[in-house]
């Protein structure tokens, strides 16, 4: 499988899907937008993988490679009909994107958390084998406030409702970190605007405490991460090539 990734900063990669999908063979190519690097052409791959950053969906005008970013997801996901991954950010890229709206929530959800399946996700084959709900690694300020018109909502909880959505067929995004492995937390403490936001929403003192509260949870996420890839590939039709 060609799998092109599209990265908004350089310690915010695939993580551990990236380490499953280089165990499996498959061909990683890495675009880095915030370094003015060029998406190439869509043709070539067979899964757009988008992952999260610091600056947020409107933000054009500071970033303008934003605009060729959500008109490139439009593009593969309305004209191309592929396979679609978006983390965080590109969560809310895929909902921007594709005529949803998302903006700024009232505080930002930084830490340890946990979301419910609605209706839809229990059904969807994205949370096949899964329980009603799951604990998550959280850490954004804003959120997919209305999802496009034929999105489904996956799962949620009160700080985000709009944490899984499925777009069409083949779209799914996540607002919280499946991807989240050893080093994350302490990349991300370094970078000034996501400090903010954990400080902001834990304090001092757990914003010390998180990384450690992680650590404790890292089999329990590389597990969750696992079993979502292994069911996006089958409702990909990809199955074959786990």
């Amino acid at each position: 499988m060609r799998i092109l990734v599209l990265q908004h900063l350089d310690v915010e990669g695939p993580g551990s899907f990236g380490e499953i999908w280089d165990a499996q063979g498959h061909e990683r190519t890495t675009v880095e937008l915030d370094e003015g690097e060029a998406i190439p052409p869509l043709e070539d791959f067979d899964l757009l993988a988008v992952m999260g950053g610091p600056m947020d969906v409107w933000e054009e005008d500071l970033h303008p490679w934003l605009k060729t970013e959500k008109q490139a997801i439009r593009r593969w996901v309305n004209e191309l009909g592929r396979p679609y991954l978006g983390v965080c950010l590109g969560h809310q890229l895929l909902g921007a994107a594709l005529g949803g709206e998302v903006g700024l929530m009232a505080g930002p959800e930084v830490g340890l958390a946990r979301v419910a399946l609605t209706e839809d996700g229990l059904r969807d084959p994205l949370f096949q084998g899964f329980g009603a709900s799951l604990d998550v690694f959280q850490w954004h300020g804003a959120a997919v406030l209305t999802p496009p018109a034929d999105a489904a909502v996956l799962a949620s909880n009160a700080a985000c409702p709009v944490q899984a959505m499925r777009c069409g067929r083949h779209a799914y995004g996540f607002q919280f970190h499946p991807e989240v492995v050893g080093q994350t937390v302490e990349d991300w403490r370094r970078v000034p605007t996501y400090w903010e936001s954990l400080t902001k929403a834990l304090g001092s003192e757990g914003a010390d405490e998180l990384g450690a509260a992680v650590t404790a949870r890292l089999p329990t996420f590389r597990a969750t991460a696992e079993a979502l890839e292994r069911n996006l590939a089958a409702a990909w039709g990809l199955a074959e090539t786990s």
